[in-house]
């Protein structure tokens, strides 16, 4: 008998807690009955300048009036940072490795040095040049962009799958 009146007192204190959040659940409106509410005052809502979502959203969050200690904070959003995306002038050689005679880092800097000449991309690892327009132009590991002519005098030959521009 002691038990089952343990049992009763335990559920009337449960009763009193859950009933007040339980009717701050019941009264708040579903976001279709909000959207009803806007489609039926349609004309009113617009010329007020609401759109449907905002007035579902303040529809939702006036139809529930909550107390401090029912409403759980949300934790902190972590926001990824964002990465600064710099441009890259195009490949040139290895860190550390020298410029050698008739090679320039970059192509404005071979044209303006061989304006009468094609500038080639010269891949000084395999010693084969590439004409612009193919893949392997100014993108391979290890290179420089050089003039035609000077190509010869390096030991650099072009690359037999390739026409002459």
């Amino acid at each position: 008998m002691r038990t089952l009146s343990i049992a009763a007192l335990c559920g009337m204190v449960l009763a009193t807690v859950v009933a007040p959040s339980y009717s701050a659940f019941a009264q708040q409106k579903s976001a279709a009955a909000c959207r009803a509410e806007w489609r039926a005052n349609k004309a009113a809502n617009r010329a007020a300048g609401k759109t449907e979502k905002a007035y579902v959203a303040e529809c939702r969050s006036v139809a529930a009036p909550t107390t401090k200690s029912q409403t759980a904070t949300p934790a902190p959003r972590k926001v990824a940072p964002t990465r600064k995306i710099t441009a890259q002038p195009g490949p040139t050689r290895r860190p550390g490795t020298p410029v050698a005679a008739g090679e320039y880092p970059t192509e404005a800097q071979a044209k303006a040095h061989c304006p009468g000449d094609t500038v080639v991309w010269a891949n000084t690892a395999s010693k084969i040049y590439h004409f612009g327009g193919h893949r392997s132009y100014g993108s391979t590991k290890a290179g420089a962009y050089m003039c035609e002519k000077d190509t010869a005098a390096a030991g650099i030959r072009a690359a037999k799958n390739e026409k002459h521009p």
